[in-house]
């Protein structure tokens, strides 16, 4: 039974390969046109050493000169001396480019359109092929008739191959133009990807996720992921939008909160002229208990100067995390 790994250069294009239980990772990757740095076969080098995220694996011999034994604690790997023994996700330190790897287009039929705010516009395709990607990731979508592309993350897993995506509607977008006044069901569409280094990894901690406005979307990816494989670990996501009219999804969340044991949320609106129970941003109701003294896993996705209020906030705290993920965008790019 063969293993997918999946391979996510440092320009956050991802390529999944499929390795057998007895094939060297590094062979796996080169049966399948990617050509790994490697200066060495014998795990003497250290050239091809890569961080395994996530996934179960042995490793061959080696000496310390191409990877220490805490770097092997660590989760770091030589691919050459990688056998891996479950599905896993391995960061490799280099370009797409360096390794002759292209980010493939695919083929993709609209199926669904629906206005769900003034604000968002959520729609899905239909893949005319099967794409893998990590829960998290973007793909590039051609605008019909253009030339131009605009970046926007899975809100779902694939599902009979139909994907899911939440997005922003920018008055006189380009993309937004046409998803709110030209598209229909059966319009043809290209996606390149998958990409992105923002993606879920193996839950081993508490996880605070922080979401603002459309960025909603890859978490909802993320938890649907989750609701599939499970978690033992508390869960919490902050939900903050501006107006009370661009909380969208609050259902599919509701969803995920019954199905998913230890998963909470809470959603936030910035307007002061609002009804809502909780007003402001995601800094004001981020309770010291979501932080768990710095043992948590915070994944943030939101526009920029959330990012920075978010890491200001951390700062005050003096609360550092175990890691802190996160996916900045503008309006103009779609997100």
């Amino acid at each position: 039974m063969s293993h997918r790994i999946a391979l996510n250069f440092e320009d956050g294009v991802t390529r999944f390969i499929e390795a057998r239980p007895d094939e060297l990772v590094a062979d796996a990757a080169y049966r399948e046109g990617l050509n790994i740095p490697m200066d060495c076969r014998d795990g003497a080098c250290g050239t091809c050493k890569c961080h395994c995220e996530s996934g179960d694996y042995t490793l061959g011999s080696y000496i310390e000169d191409a990877m220490t034994d805490d770097e092997a604690k660590d989760g770091f790997v030589l691919t050459c001396q990688m056998k891996a023994k479950s599905d896993c996700v391995i960061s490799v330190p280099a370009s797409s480019a360096v390794c002759k790897v292209k980010a493939g287009a695919i083929a993709a039929e609209m199926t669904e359109v629906r206005r769900l705010s003034p604000s968002s516009i959520g729609f899905a395709v239909r893949l005319a092929e099967p794409m893998a990607y990590l829960p998290g990731q973007y793909v590039n979508v051609l605008a019909p008739g253009t030339t131009h592309t605009r970046s926007y993350s899975f809100s779902s897993m694939p599902k009979d191959g139909v994907v899911e995506f939440l997005v922003r509607n920018i008055p006189n977008g380009l993309m937004s133009s046409y998803l709110s006044s030209a598209a229909k069901a059966g319009d043809a569409l290209t996606l390149t990807g998958p990409i992105g280094s923002f993606y879920l990894r193996d839950v081993t901690r508490p996880v605070l996720m922080l979401a603002g406005g459309t960025g909603l979307a890859p978490f909802l990816a993320m938890l649907e992921a989750l609701q599939a494989k499970g978690s033992a670990h508390p869960i919490h996501l902050i939900y903050g939008v501006t107006n009370d009219d661009d909380l969208v999804e609050v259902d599919k969340l509701t969803g995920f909160a019954a199905a998913i044991p230890g998963f909470t949320f809470v959603t936030v609106v910035a307007d002061a002229a609002s009804a809502h129970d909780r007003k402001g941003y995601v800094t004001h109701h981020m309770p010291d208990a979501a932080l768990h003294g710095g043992n948590v896993d915070i994944y943030l996705c939101g526009p920029p100067p959330m990012v920075e209020a978010v890491r200001a906030h951390l700062a005050a705290t003096g609360v550092k995390p175990a890691s802190f993920h996160f996916e900045k965008f503008n309006p103009s790019e779609g997100k």
